[in-house]
């Protein structure tokens, strides 16, 4: 597999599809090498925060589904963390031809904090091309949910939104 080569899992709607994010969510980066050192940072700082609020309130007999859903957060943002701080001490750097080596004489291609988190599964469920009647956008090709994300992101994800579903009783409980 090279980058950005998919390998097909379930037809033309999942997909396997390796690229390292060298941002947050989406690919967004700010900032240069200072705002991805301060993205880290706020990472460790959120895994430590969210452990101890966790760690805090289980003694208060949460709502089971409470617990599971910032633990769901916490794994995911601790999954991220490790890479971005490990990731470019113990691989090389992936070329589009060639995918990164672990443990490469000489070392890894980032030093502690500047790794880049690696993203694998792509599901573009809806892929089509617009009617042309849509004004500036008719004709263009549409991809819906096209970013790349791993399986920290998805625990991530499904702990915000089961919080969010359920938010009032969550928090009117404790």
């Amino acid at each position: 597999m090279f980058i950005g080569q998919d390998t097909r899992v379930f037809g033309d709607w999942f997909m396997l599809h390796f690229t390292e994010n060298e941002g947050m969510a989406f690919g967004m980066k700010f900032g240069g090498k200072t705002g991805k050192f301060l993205l880290t940072s706020f990472r460790l700082l959120a895994v430590g925060a969210l452990g101890w609020y966790i760690h805090k309130n289980a003694t208060k007999n949460p709502p089971v589904i409470f617990v599971v859903c910032l633990s769901l957060i916490l794994a995911g943002a601790a999954g991220n963390t490790v890479d971005s701080l490990f990731y470019g001490l113990i691989f090389s750097d992936s070329t589009p031809w060639m995918l990164a080596t672990s443990f490469p004489e000489g070392g890894g291609y980032a030093p502690l904090f500047f790794g880049k988190v690696v993203d694998m599964f792509y599901a573009p469920i809806i892929h089509t091309t617009l009617p042309s009647w849509i004004p500036f956008k008719g004709g263009d090709e549409f991809i819906f949910f096209r970013p790349v994300f791993n399986l920290a992101d998805s625990a991530i994800s499904v702990g915000v939104v089961i919080m969010l579903l359920f938010y009032r009783k969550f928090w009117k409980d404790l």
